[in-house]
This record gives structure tokens, C-alpha cells and sequence, in this order.
């Protein structure tokens, strides 16, 4: 196993980083400018969100499936497959003149994103000590709010002073340079025996998944925080080009470095589960975000921004956690594990945008924070059973 802090941890590291950052860059560079697209193609606000919906729909969908190819073809193939298709999809949506064939591509871009997000939580599982994981898996996280940042600050600034075809030509120069790099520096594993023939075992394996509460309910946790989150970005979105603040896209687009925050968080959940327990954790940033919420009630643009922090901060800490659960309570199949676990994860990030979209249409940012408290209600209840069935477990372990 590979420790923290050698040669070879180093390159691990940085090569799944630099993936996790352009798979991130691709999913969200649309998400600034969908005011733009609705107003470009003539659909209503909550239609214009299936660009980005399709995205995050197909990846959540198409999950599962790479996880069990990658246990016979492998982990680091799956990840490069991913890797050098998405260049190649952005080229088909720079083709793309209707809303419709755009919300293919967009689609067949969730499907290559999800070959790398599958399994590199896997392979850090398989390749690394414990310890050096625990260390890594922040970083890992880290690079996808970095890469969410970087793919939505330029996808609006270059769409402001350019287009969005532009913004598009010019990640999938980025994306094709940057996997070429991962394919030099990632390593080959040495603790993966690939397993082929074994379809109904995978799919026996993510029923087992299911059925076990204890990491089940971490996944329903991720999928609930994700609805909220992403969804509450996309909405303050549209808040800020409307009247009566009418910034335009590109300076809306630079809320996204309000992810900073999160990226911090991440990084420090590591101490935290150090001396406190992950689900006390879960709860933490849980309030954090909603805080965060309610303050965006007030209608300037500086309080607006703190809300922004307080559910970066707090959504991506318990992201962060609810992630490392699954991936160390589940003991066997863990790459069809940590997917299982982003399949709820981004369909909770496909329905909320439909959801809490449609209560800012509806009643503005007031109607949002109450759609999004029944989803923190829900969060808080899935948390308080995770945390029940875990101390009857502990209660059963024989002294």
C-alpha cells in the first residue's frame, strides 16, 4: 500500500486531482449561463435547466455501469476512457444549433464524466494505507470545488465577452491537454486483480449496498445535500440577473469563488473526524448551509455572498464525510459502492434544480428557503437514523 507523503502518493494525488478538477470544469461551465440560454432558445427557466440537469442525470445514471466495467478492464482505463471522450464531446456541442441536440450532448458529457468519477475514489481505496487515503480523499473532494469554480467562473466571463461556443472550444483544448498529463503521471495498480464474468455478482454486490442501512442512508444524505447545494447556486443565478440588481452573466458567474469555501471545508474534515464523529459532522455543516440560506434572505448583494460561503462551507463538509463513510463502511465492492453513493448524489442534484427552480418562479427567494427547509428537515431526520442504527450496532459488538 502506498503512504502518505512518498513518490509515488504524490503522483497519485495530483494526477486524480487534475481529473477530478476537469470532470468538474465540463459539468458545470453551463450553469452561470443559463439565463442566457433560456433567453437565447426562448424556454422558460425551468426548462432551460435540463442542460445542466442532463448532465448530472446521465453521470448519476451511467455510474454503476462504469464501476463494474472497471473490475474487469480497471480502474485507471475507465478513468482515461472518460477523460479523452470529453474533449471530444465538447467539439459535438459547438455543432450544436437547438436547444434539443445541445441537451443530448449534454447528456453524452454526464456518461463520459461519469467513467472518471466511478472509480477514483476506488482506486485511492485500493492503492492507498489508510492513513495516506484519509489524507487524500479531502484534497480529492478539494479539486471539485476547485474545478466547479474554474468551470463556471470561465464558462460565464468568456460567454459574456465572447459566446458559450467559445467558452466550450476553449475547456475542451484544456480538458484534452490535462488528460493527457493524467495518462503520463497516473500510476499503474498494483493492488487490483481485474474480475471478469461477474455482472450478477456486481449487481447482487449493489443490492447488498442497498439493503445495508448504515452506509444506504450516508448515500441519501449526500443526494439531499447535492439537491440543495448546486441548487441553490442556480437559483441565486437567476436572482442576480433579475431585477432589481440585472448583473450580467459574467459578474453573476463570480459567486462560484464563494466555493472556496468548501474547498476549505473539505480539506478540514479530516481533523474533524479525528477527535468527533462523522455523523456529529454531517449535522454541522448541515446547519451551517441552511444558516447560510436564511441569510440570503436579505436582498443585497454582500449578504447574499455570506449565505453563499455558509453553504459552500457546510455542504461540501458534509459531502466530504458522508463520501468517506460509504467508501470506508463498505467492505466488499467499494468502486460500485462510492458510485452507488454519487448516483444519489447527482440525481438529488438533477430533481432539485426542477424543485426549488420552480419555487423561485413561483414566489422568489422567499418560496425558495421554504422548499429548501422541508429538504433540511429531511436531512436532519436521515442523519438521526443514520446515528440510531449505528449505536445499536455498537451496542451489539460483544464487549
Amino acid at each position: 500500500m502506498v503512504e502518505f507523503g512518498s513518490v509515488k502518493y504524490r503522483k497519485i494525488t495530483l494526477s486524480l486531482a487534475l481529473g477530478s478538477f476537469l470532470v468538474f470544469c465540463n459539468l458545470y461551465i453551463f450553469q452561470p449561463i443559463l439565463p442566457l440560454l433560456a433567453e437565447h432558445f426562448s424556454v422558460s427557466e425551468t426548462q432551460v435547466n435540463g442542460v445542466f440537469a442532463a448532465s448530472t442525470f446521465a453521470l448519476s445514471v451511467f455510474l454503476v455501469p462504469w464501476a463494474i466495467c472497471s473490475e474487469s478492464l480497471g480502474r485507471r482505463k475507465v478513468m482515461l476512457i472518460g477523460l479523452y471522450s470529453m474533449p471530444i464531446i465538447g467539439v459535438l456541442m459547438l455543432i450544436s444549433d437547438s436547444y434539443w441536440l445541445l441537451l443530448m450532448a449534454r447528456g453524452l458529457m454526464g456518461v463520459a464524466l461519469a467513467a472518471f468519477a466511478s472509480v477514483a475514489v476506488a482506486y485511492m481505496v485500493e492503492e492507498l494505507d489508510p492513513a495516506a487515503f484519509g489524507r487524500a480523499i479531502g484534497g480529492y473532494i478539494a479539486a471539485n470545488s476547485l474545478g466547479g469554480i474554474f468551470g463556471r467562473v470561465l464558462g460565464g466571463t468568456l460567454t459574456d465577452f465572447f459566446s458559450w461556443q467559445y467558452a466550450v472550444a476553449i475547456l475542451a483544448i484544456l480538458t484534452l491537454i490535462g488528460a493527457m498529463i493524467v495518462s503520463a503521471i497516473l500510476p499503474k495498480q498494483e493492488n487490483f486483480t481485474p474480475q471478469r464474468g461477474l455482472f450478477f455478482h456486481h449487481n447482487r454486490a449493489l443490492i447488498k449496498h442497498i439493503k445495508n442501512r448504515t452506509i444506504w442512508f450516508a448515500m441519501l444524505i449526500g443526494g439531499v445535500n447535492f439537491a440543495l447545494f448546486v441548487n441553490l447556486y442556480s437559483v441565486m443565478g437567476f436572482r442576480l440577473v433579475s431585477e432589481p440588481h440585472n448583473l450580467p452573466v459574467g459578474l453573476s458567474s463570480l459567486i462560484f469563488l464563494c466555493y472556496l469555501a468548501g474547498t476549505l471545508s473539505s480539506k478540514l474534515t479530516g481533523k474533524w473526524t479525528q477527535t468527533k464523529q462523522p455523523i456529529s459532522g454531517m449535522v454541522t455543516g448541515s446547519i451551517i448551509s441552511m444558516i447560510g440560506m436564511w441569510i440570503a434572505l436579505i436582498d443585497t448583494v454582500p449578504m447574499m455572498l455570506v449565505g453563499l460561503i455558509l453553504i459552500s462551507f457546510g455542504a461540501f463538509f458534509t459531502h466530504t464525510l458522508a463520501y468517506s463513510w460509504v467508501s470506508q463502511k463498505a467492505l466488499h465492492a467499494k468502486a460500485t459502492a462510492t458510485a452507488l453513493y454519487l448516483v444519489h448524489y447527482y440525481i438529488g442534484g438533477s430533481l432539485g434544480g426542477f424543485f426549488l427552480i420552480y419555487c423561485w418562479q413561483h414566489g422568489g427567494w422567499a418560496s425558495v428557503v421554504t422548499g429548501g427547509m422541508s429538504l433540511y428537515l429531511l436531512l436532519f431526520a436521515l442523519c438521526f437514523v443514520l446515528f440510531q442504527r449505528t449505536q445499536k450496532q455498537l451496542a451489539a459488538q460483544p464487549a
